[in-house]
């Protein structure tokens, strides 16, 4: 794996940690400032833009975080842009992620968040392939 991939896993791992532990001022450093952003949660219509999505985490952070971790986690880059699919471990309940990042100077930037719950099959993905 390359440096980058380890880049872009770290900004991954620091979006779960601002999560866990209800950082919004974190979660908001995370987020890209240069380019468009969007956010679509469990249950919720999909949010466009800046202002509306760091609302959302706002409210959600409110409350203090709580048990949320990356399992997982496989990246991709394609050039200046990445993204990481993961499983989200929730104190027990999974769900399924897809975090986007966009490279904006010297950092990887949150550029889209996409979560909701999908079933897991009973046999282990293999590695570098995947499961119908």
């Amino acid at each position: 794996m390359s440096a980058q991939h380890d880049e872009v896993l770290e900004a991954n791992a620091a979006f779960y940690d601002a999560f866990a532990r209800g950082d919004f001022a974190a979660m908001e450093r995370l987020w890209a400032r240069e380019h468009p952003v969007a956010c679509i949660h469990p249950g919720w219509p999909p949010l466009f833009g800046r202002e509306a999505v760091l609302e959302s985490w706002a409210a959600l952070l409110g409350g203090g975080g709580g048990p949320v971790r990356p399992v997982d986690p496989q990246p991709a880059l394609l050039g200046a842009v990445a993204f990481v699919l993961c499983q989200e471990d929730l104190d027990g309940a999974r769900l399924v992620a897809t975090n986007l990042f966009v490279r904006e100077g010297a950092r990887w930037c949150l550029c889209h968040h996409q979560a909701a719950p999908a079933p897991f099959p009973e046999r282990p993905v293999p590695p570098g392939g995947y499961v119908n």
